[in-house]
């Protein structure tokens, strides 16, 4: 049943753009910032039982309902459930609109939207340089698509509709701290929160994201992703999340063809309109041609619920 409501709520998330904004849950910032300004001094360990905690309870409630609702007398609530929860945990903001807006914007030369679209994507402001500017949007849809998309529909295929939630909930609180310390140039940042926040959600965006960089590498050229991932093994080692981040970035890049190269005629705007079309078009074949098919054949030979 989780596989219908999965295909269901992907596809009638494209019909709900106008609800998008729904998915910000602003409501919980309050909360967030609470349980940041509870953890100044804190230490690293205290700041991720508190994190944890807090996650906890917010996920506590579709816990429950999906307890109460898993009896065979309530599939179709259940049902009704799964695909509510899931279409208000993808996103929050839909990856396929921001990278269409940021095409549009280049094509059209309108950089202030450029700016601003680059800023949501990229969760801070890139480097002005044209050809880093490109790298860093590629990046963040890479990476934004498994922090939108695809960890979530794995933790949903795993935990259901608690699995996505519980997923969106910290993804939201590492978003909100992305933005916030954005903002609050000259002070200082509370590093055991941030350290705190990343930890737990890369610790639930590890897994995904390596079956993503599997997915990537099947839905573009093969052997460029493989080589990629293999060279990324000799890169410096960081702390584990960044690594993931690093891997989808490299394995993403190398696994999409480009089929426009820089030029003195080309310009720097329509290749960047190009780049990001082509990793945007990565993760749709990704998603349809090899996530779904093989959640659709562990489902019908009952690995999956």
């Amino acid at each position: 049943m989780n596989f219908v409501a999965l295909l269901l709520g992907l596809g009638v998330e494209r019909l709900l753009t106008h609800l998008f904004h729904l998915r910000e849950f602003r409501w919980l910032d309050p909360v967030f910032d609470w349980l940041t300004d509870s953890l100044a001094g804190v230490s690293p360990t205290g700041a991720v039982l508190r994190v944890a905690a807090l996650t906890a309870a917010i996920v506590l409630p579709v816990g429950l309902a999906s307890v109460m609702l898993s009896g065979a007398l309530y599939q179709i609530p259940y049902f009704a459930l799964a695909v509510f929860v899931l279409l208000f945990s993808l996103g929050p903001r839909d990856l396929q609109i921001e990278a269409d807006d940021y095409c549009a914007a280049v094509l059209k030369g309108d950089h202030d939207e450029v700016r601003q679209v680059t800023r949501e994507m990229w969760e801070g402001d890139p480097d002005e340089d044209p050809e880093t500017h490109i790298r860093c949007v590629q990046r963040a849809v890479y990476i934004q698509a498994n922090n939108r998309i695809f960890a979530v529909v794995f933790w949903f295929v795993v935990l259901g509709p608690t699995g996505a939630w519980m997923f969106r909930v910290l993804d939201l609180l590492r978003r909100r701290l992305a933005f916030q310390y954005m903002r609050a140039e000259g002070e200082t940042h509370n590093a055991a929160m941030i350290w705190a926040v990343r930890s737990l959600h890369g610790l639930l965006a590890w897994l995904p994201a390596r079956l993503l960089i599997i997915g990537y590498a099947l839905a573009g050229s093969f052997d460029s992703a493989i080589s990629a991932w293999r060279g990324n093994f000799s890169a410096p080692r960081a702390e584990f999340f960044v690594v993931t981040n690093d891997l989808l970035d490299c394995v993403g890049s190398a696994a999409a063809v480009h089929q426009s190269n820089l030029d003195d005629d080309s310009g720097d705007e329509p290749v960047a309109a190009v780049r990001v079309a082509e990793a945007m078009g990565l993760v749709r074949r990704t998603l349809w041609w090899i996530w779904c098919p093989v959640i659709a054949i562990l489902t019908l030979t009952d690995w999956l619920s």
